[in-house]
C-alpha cells in the first residue's frame, strides 16, 4: 500500500524537479524556470512560450463571477506572462475540461469574454481542446509570443544597487477575493481589479526596447514571492520601504480600519502589474511611460528579502506567497 503520509513537494520544489529531470534542448535560449519559455526564430526574434492552468474552486468560483469576465480573465492571465518578458503576444491556445452541469450558452459566453480580452491585445486563438470533465470546470491557456532576439527580460539579471519597481497599486485583487469570502461586496473598483485584471503589455514592451529593466516578473503569487524568484534566479537580497508600497483609494479607505489588510498588498497576489529592477534611480520621474510606476526598494548584497518601516524598524509579513500545492485562494 502506498505510504499517504509522505510530505509532498510544494508547487516551485516540484517545478525545479522537473526542471532538472527535463533538461533543455539545442532549439532553445531559456526552458522551464522563469515566465515563458524562449525558442530563438529566424529574423533575430526569440519565441516566448507559457502554459497556465485554471481549475474551479482553486482559482475562480462560478458564483463570484460571470462566465463572460472569467473568459477575459483566463486570457489575460496568459497574455501577462509575455508582457512579463517585454515581449508581443501572438497567439493563445484554450482547451476546456466542461462539466456536464454547464450549457452552451455558458460555453459561449465564457468563449466571448476570452476572444474579447485576445483581441484587445491583438492576439488570435490558434487552436485548442474540449472534452468533459466528472469534476470541476478546467481552462489550460497556452500563449506564445515573440521578442527581439536576446531582448526577452527575465528574472535573473537583478545586480547590487539596482532600484525596484512596481507598475499600478498592489493588494487589490486580494482585498476583493477578501471580501467575497467574507461575505461582503467589492468596491467596483477592487471589483474589477480581481474578476478582469489588465496585462501591462505596453508597459513591458517599453522596458524591454529601452533597456531599463534587468530583471523583471509579473505580480500573480504575490509581491514578495514573485520578487522572490528575481532575488533566488539573480543570487542578491532585496530591502523594500513599506511606506512606499502604491496603494489604490479603495484599499487605502479599508487600510484605514484594519492596518493587517496591508499584507493582502505585499502577499495577496493576483495583481498582474509588473515587479521588475533597473540601474536607473529615478525611473519614475524621468522618464515617460506607458503605465505608473514606483521606485519600492533596491537590491542589496546581504541575502534575503527585508521590509522597513519609514523609521528603519523590520516590518514581518504574516502571509505567505500563493503556493498551489499548500492552501486555496
Amino acid at each position: 500500500m502506498a505510504n499517504t503520509d509522505q510530505k509532498k513537494l510544494e508547487e516551485f520544489e516540484l517545478i525545479h524537479w522537473i526542471q532538472q529531470q527535463a533538461g533543455s534542448g539545442e532549439h532553445l535560449s531559456l526552458g522551464i524556470g522563469d515566465d515563458c519559455s524562449i525558442q530563438p526564430q529566424k529574423a533575430e526574434r526569440d519565441l516566448l512560450t507559457s502554459v497556465d492552468l485554471l481549475i474551479e474552486d482553486i482559482h475562480f468560483k462560478r458564483q463570484w463571477t460571470n462566465m463572460f469576465d472569467l473568459g477575459r480573465k483566463s486570457a489575460a492571465v496568459n497574455i501577462s506572462d509575455i508582457a512579463a518578458m517585454g515581449g508581443t503576444p501572438l497567439s493563445l491556445f484554450l482547451g476546456i475540461g466542461r462539466p456536464r452541469t454547464i450549457s452552451d450558452s455558458e460555453i459561449k459566453e465564457l468563449l466571448s469574454g476570452f476572444l474579447t480580452e485576445a483581441k484587445t491585445y491583438g492576439v488570435v486563438l490558434t487552436g485548442g481542446d474540449s472534452c468533459s470533465s466528472p469534476g470541476p470546470l478546467m481552462i489550460s491557456v497556452t500563449v506564445q509570443g515573440e521578442a527581439a532576439s536576446g531582448e526577452a527580460i527575465c528574472r535573473q539579471g537583478a545586480s547590487y544597487g539596482d532600484a525596484i519597481y512596481v507598475s499600478g497599486s498592489l493588494g487589490d485583487s486580494a482585498l476583493a477575493l477578501h471580501q467575497l469570502q467574507q461575505g461582503q461586496q467589492p468596491d467596483p473598483f477592487l471589483n474589477q481589479r480581481f474578476h478582469t485584471p489588465a496585462p501591462q503589455v505596453p508597459l513591458g514592451q517599453e522596458l524591454a526596447k529601452r533597456h531599463l529593466a534587468t530583471a523583471m516578473l509579473d505580480v500573480s503569487d504575490g509581491l514578495l514571492a514573485d520578487l522572490g524568484h528575481i532575488l533566488d534566479a539573480s543570487e542578491v537580497g532585496a530591502e523594500l520601504n513599506l511606506s512606499e508600497i502604491p496603494l489604490s483609494t479603495p484599499f487605502k479607505k479599508a487600510l484605514a480600519s484594519d492596518a493587517t489588510l496591508i499584507d493582502l498588498a505585499l502577499a495577496g497576489g493576483e495583481d498582474y502589474e509588473l515587479v521588475f529592477t533597473s540601474p536607473l534611480k529615478d525611473l519614475d520621474q524621468l522618464i515617460h511611460l506607458p503605465h505608473v510606476v514606483t521606485r519600492i526598494g533596491s537590491i542589496s548584497q546581504k541575502s534575503g528579502l527585508r521590509i522597513r518601516h519609514s523609521n528603519g524598524d523590520l516590518y514581518h509579513c504574516q502571509r505567505g506567497g500563493f503556493d498551489h500545492f499548500s492552501r486555496q485562494r
